[in-house]
Parts: C-alpha cells; structure tokens; sequence
C-alpha cells in the first residue's frame, strides 16, 4: 500500500487556502495532482495564484525554477470529478460539514478504483462518523494538515474504528516522503493538538473572568515560559468566534464534560463582534501590536538583609546565584536550606515561594508566617533578565512587603507582575492542565507521550512538548497543583488524569 503512493496521482478537493496547500506540497514532492472545487473557476484561480507563490520562493532562492516549472506542470484543474478517476489518493478539504464530507466521498467510491485512499483533513469531525455508509470504510483516514500548510510540519494521521492500519501506514509514510512529521491519533474530539490545547485558552479565561489578571500580564508570564504568543493575542488571531467554536465541539463531544467547558466570557465577546484580528479588537485593539504590561518603579531591597536559599534542585541553584549576584556588592552573601520542604527565598524572615499551586494567604496558615508571596513557576533556566514572572501576596501581609516581594523578584532580574491571589498563578496552572490532558489523551490511547510531544511542538510551536514539562517537572508537583486547582474550585474541571495517578502510586 505505502509503494503504491509513490509518485501516485493525487486529487485535493477544495481549493481553498488548506487545499491549494496541499496541492504545493503534494506536487513538489513530485505527485501529479489534481484540483477540483465546485465553485466556477476557483480551481484554475488557486492554481494560477500559486505559480506566484512559486516564482516569488525562486526569487528569494527557496527554490529553483527548474523545480517550481516542474511542480506547476503536474498540477491539473478539473471540471468534475469523473476526470480525476485515475487517482491513487484523494485529499479532502472542504467545509466543516459531516454530511458535506460524507456526500463526497460517497460520490467518490463511485468514481475511483476500489483500493484509492480517501483522506480527509478534517480538524473536528469524527474520521469514524465520515467512513460510516461507504463501501469500502476502511480505506478512509485523517490526513490533518496545519495552516500554513507547506511551512507547517506537522501531519495528524487519524484512524478511525474501521480505518485499515495499513491505509494508515501509507499516509504516515508519505506524509514523511512530503517533508512532514506524522503522528498516528485516534479518532477523538479534537484529535491531539486540539484536545491537549484547549487548557491553554481554558486558564487564561478563566483567570480573566474572576479578574485575577489582564490580558497583557497573562501574555506576558505565558511567553516568558517561552510560549512564542501568550493565550489573548494567539486568540484574537486565530478569532474568537473560530475558537469559541472548536471549544464548543469539544465539549459537545465529550458529552459536556466540565475540563472542556467553554468561557462566558468568550461567548460575550463572540455576541459583541469583538472576534480579535479581523473585526479590529479583541483583548487589545488592532492594528495596533498586543499591549504589554506597564513597566513599573520598584525600589531597590534595602541593604543588610539575611536572606536563606530554600531547596534543592536547577531552581533553587539559579535563585542562589541571582541573590548572590544581587546582594554581592554589599558584601553579603546566601545562606542555602537544602532541606526545606518549599523553594524559594526568606528575607529577614519573610517568604517567596515558588507556587506548588497554593495560594500565599493559604500557605501564610499553614506556615504561619505572615508575610508570604508566592511566585509561578520557572521553566525555562537560566531565565532572561527582564522575564515577566507573576506573583501574589498574602492578603495578610504586612503594609511593606508587597512592594519589597516586587522587589526582591526585580533584584534578582525578573519584570514581577501583580496577580490577585489565585491557586497556580499562570504558567504552573496552564502547564499542569497541559500536562494532565496529554496524559488522558495518551490513557486513551488517542496518541503515545512522544506523538503528543511532537504533536504540541510542531502544530502549534509550543517550547516544549507536555511529557518533556513532566520530566522536568515532576509527577508529585503536578498533581499538587492540579490537588490545590480542585480545592479552591471543586467540580470535575481539575480532575487528576489517572495516567498521573498511576505514576504517583508507583
């Protein structure tokens, strides 16, 4: 089956952005494609506007002329779909519409041979659902694509109850022969990368709406863990309401299971027009750039402090050197307790805690210890100097220390930003949901823990993949704050997946 794909002809329908994609990787990998569309002319229109595409990577030397002449020969518009009967493979990219995707296909059983694979590049849309009625349903698979499709490495190969394994190694292998990285998925909500995504736009939401941050700190903490776009400005270009709408088919999906219930306050601003990007505003206004958060004064620590390094491990290490860095002119230096159950730093007594996902005034009581701040969790080490860092004080704090926390955390060369005081702050909270979703995607058998790394990495350019996080991590860390998550909230939302839980007990 894989060797019959070779070089084999190829029918993309729909020659929209995601098909005429398809249509460039397709014949540059040597293929003769195919391109038919049921709107008048769209086929020849796409396929003369990618001749463009080509000239322009042969000015810019991304391609040679012999190559792009090459491709734009073997790629053919057709009238109907009766001319394209030879075809070995057919790619699907049509409407998000089960029934729109059935009909063709269905069509399409009448026209080419017995043995053409039928892919489709479906986001959203059970590849079950789609084989169900054909004659031959075990020629059907997802072959998920990512926008822009000949820049984006990623291929999702999903198979369905009845997709034949073997269909699905030929598209594995030639999505690798395309220049892609496949990963096999099982047909389920979302798939991988739309399923495991969905806490990274869940937790910011849900911060926003109980007012703990703005849209410019949470962007701000989330790309200083290295995330290329925080969660507000990667909504509003993708569109509120497009997002909103992959929300909702999730949770539908999944029979309204709370860890995927969609944000009223992203349904308020669906209803208000404010889609992002394209209708001008969003979180912030266009066609200005994403706002970052205010930069702010901060005193520098007074001199003569007796500061202790808590804990063990990369983190404490990088925050003994900071504090020494930042103390060493006064000829002090710090102490370290490597045996403290918490990491983080005291100043005269006083505490900054790296989040294990308690809030700071609950650690305050069980402490006891007054002045407490709590600072999220640090990823990527060493960290920039001017990295944005989130952190919250104990509500009973003394007058003093919620300007000296700020302080401490500038002096040892973060950007601190101020949240109200929430279990997790951002990035610890957004990375363990992370985690936990990858970890029942994989339960389930929807993907292994290395697809879902690549998957998350590769389809939408994540630092690190959610399996890589939990071996940096830990299984005890990340169930802790996922533990503290559910007692401040309640509900199944904050559920431990029982892949972690396995993992702790053994």
């Amino acid at each position: 089956m894989s060797s019959a794909l070779d070089k084999a002809p190829v029918l993309v329908v729909g020659a929209g952005i995601m098909g005429i994609g398809i249509v460039q990787v397709a014949a540059l990998a040597g293929h003769p494609v195919k391109v038919f569309d049921t709107r008048e002319g769209a086929a020849a229109a796409a396929i003369a506007k990618l001749g463009g595409t080509l000239d322009g990577l042969v000015a810019k030397g991304r391609l040679d002329e012999a190559g792009a002449k090459g491709a734009m020969a073997r790629i053919q518009p057709v009238a109907t779909l009766a001319e394209a009967h030879d075809v070995r493979l057919v790619v699907e990219a049509i409407v998000e519409q089960l029934d729109a995707k059935r009909g063709l296909f269905a069509e399409l059983e009448g026209i080419v041979a017995a043995d053409a694979v039928l892919a489709t590049n479906t986001s959203s849309i059970s590849v079950t659902a789609i084989a169900n009625g054909l004659q031959h349903p075990g020629r059907l698979v997802g072959m998920h694509f990512f926008n822009p499709v000949p820049l984006m490495k990623l291929v999702e190969v999903v198979s369905g109850l009845r997709t034949d394994p073997a269909v699905a190694t030929a598209i594995f292998e030639l999505s690798r022969a395309w220049g892609k990285t496949p990963v096999h998925a099982k047909s389920t909500p979302g798939f991988i990368v739309n399923r495991i995504a969905r806490p990274y736009y869940a937790e910011t939401l849900a911060l926003l709406q109980e007012q703990a941050a703005t849209p410019a700190v949470v962007d701000a903490c989330l790309r200083g863990a290295g995330f290329r776009m925080g969660p507000c400005e990667l909504m509003d270009m993708i569109g509120h309401d497009t997002n909103f709408a992959v929300t909702n088919s999730v949770y539908d999906a999944n029979f309204k299971d709370k860890r995927y219930m969609p944000s009223v306050l992203q349904a308020e601003m669906v209803a208000g027009g404010l889609l992002g990007r394209k209708s001008g505003r969003g979180f912030f206004e266009y066609p200005a750039a994403a706002a970052a958060p205010p930069p702010s004064a901060l005193p520098a620590p007074a001199p003569g402090h007796v500061v202790t390094v808590h804990g063990r491990g990369p983190v404490a290490d990088f925050l003994e050197q900071a504090v020494n860095a930042a103390i060493g002119d006064g000829g002090l230096s710090a102490t370290r307790d490597p045996d403290s159950p918490w990491t983080g730093l005291t100043v005269d007594g006083a505490a900054l805690v790296m989040t294990d996902g308690r809030s700071a005034q609950r650690l305050a009581a069980e402490l006891g210890q007054r002045d407490i701040a709590v600072f999220d969790r640090l990823v990527a080490l060493p960290c920039a100097p001017g990295t944005a860092l989130a952190f919250a004080v104990a509500p009973g704090a003394s007058a003093g220390w919620p300007a000296q926390a700020a302080a401490w955390l500038a002096a040892l060369g973060f950007a601190p930003q101020a949240l109200a005081d929430t279990p997790g702050l951002v990035v610890a909270r957004t990375l363990a949901m992370l985690i936990n979703e990858a970890a029942d995607a994989v339960l389930q058998g929807v993907c292994s823990p290395e697809g879902a790394d690549a998957a998350m990495k590769l389809g939408v350019a994540y630092p690190a993949g959610p399996f890589d996080w939990l071996k940096q991590w830990s299984v005890p860390g990340v169930v802790g704050v996922l533990h503290a998550l559910d007692a401040e909230y309640r509900g199944e939302r904050y559920r431990v997946s029982p892949f972690l839980r396995r993992r702790l007990a053994s």
